[in-house]
């Protein structure tokens, strides 16, 4: 269907694209059946304070996850985000660490973040666009190149910062909760409202649906794409400023690791197809929160580490058999 055509879309067609439809009960299903499961299994599972830890580690690959929703519904992927966590995290302390009014250097890291992570998700998408070169091959070469360029600068040494101001951006409270929970959630409703609500939304669903008709229909698909990678870029930018004020230091060779791999899962978990052309925002954050509670309760439960990935892996492969089947 022509995404210009949308905008006559008949009602059960619109239903089907709300987000409470049928590709996001499932996880929803899972997420409530999982959170029960490990209430019983663990007396300290319902502990607030490891409810609000479990939310909070959430929230760091979780925004990463929704930019990356957009990716995949496009039709591409990035795979350079976790390099790109820690690059964005060592200039937000090398901006901190050189500008000695304190609440200045906060302001100015935390725009250098953003606008740091925008240029590295615009260099991803020019290399794809421009370059006419895969995402997949693209985002794995810059994977390489952003975590070598974090250690570069750093001589491969912890990178941290004095400034008594910085903490509170992600170490911080708002009624109760984590300020980068309220972060993740917020720009949940954002994205959402953007991927669903806008015809720039339904101009991405029709790229990852079918590049060449959606070119046909006036829609210009490079910019498209473009954009996001330049929307993933700017939620590692993000995550980046949250995940960096929590530590008040960064690790080059450790930070953002395996976060696009959480990131994917995620994505993936809540129902976007990884052929592009469909997906949700909610789902995704569903899936975020699937991941964070298996984590927690493998380690609540004494589960060996060597072993955890092996059950993340299970349930990435579950959620891929499930999308299969329910497609058409």
């Amino acid at each position: 269907m022509s995404p210009l055509s949308q905008r006559t879309t008949p009602l059960a067609q619109r239903f089907r694209n709300l987000p409470l439809s049928g590709a996001i009960l499932a996880p929803l299903a899972a997420l409530i059946l999982l959170f029960l499961v490990s209430s019983f299994a663990s007396e300290y599972f319902l502990n607030t304070r490891n409810l609000s830890n479990v939310l909070r580690q959430v929230s760091y690959t979780g925004i990463i996850a929704i930019g990356m929703t957009f990716v995949i519904i496009a039709g591409g992927i990035d795979l350079s985000v976790g390099s790109m966590v820690a690059l964005v995290g060592v200039v937000v302390l090398y901006v901190l660490n050189t500008i000695t009014d304190p609440f200045q250097a906060v302001i100015l890291a935390m725009l250098a973040a953003l606008v740091g992570g925008a240029l590295l998700g615009l260099f991803n998408g020019l290399l794809v666009t421009r370059g006419r070169i895969a995402a997949f091959v693209v985002t794995l070469a810059t994977m390489s190149i952003f975590r070598s360029l974090a250690l570069y600068f750093t001589d491969a040494a912890e990178v941290s910062t004095r400034n008594p101001l910085f903490q509170g951006v992600g170490g911080g409270f708002v009624l109760g909760l984590p300020i980068p929970v309220w972060t993740f959630f917020a720009l949940a409703v954002v994205s959402h409202v953007l991927l669903f609500h806008t015809a720039y939304g339904r101009h991405v669903c029709a790229v990852g649906a079918n590049a060449q008709v959606a070119r046909y229909s006036g829609i210009r698909v490079e910019w498209v794409v473009l954009s996001t990678f330049l929307i993933a870029g700017v939620c590692v930018g993000l995550s980046a400023i949250m995940l960096t004020s929590r530590l008040n230091s960064v690790s080059p060779s450790d930070a953002g690791y395996f976060f696009e791999l959480d990131a994917i899962a995620a994505v993936v978990i809540g129902g976007t197809a990884l052929s592009g052309g469909r997906g949700t925002v909610w789902g995704t954050v569903i899936g975020a929160l699937i991941l964070g509670i298996i984590n927690n309760m493998l380690n609540l439960t004494g589960v060996s580490p060597y072993l955890q990935g092996l059950v993340k892996g299970a349930v990435i492969l579950l959620a891929v058999l499930l999308q299969y089947k329910r497609a058409p």
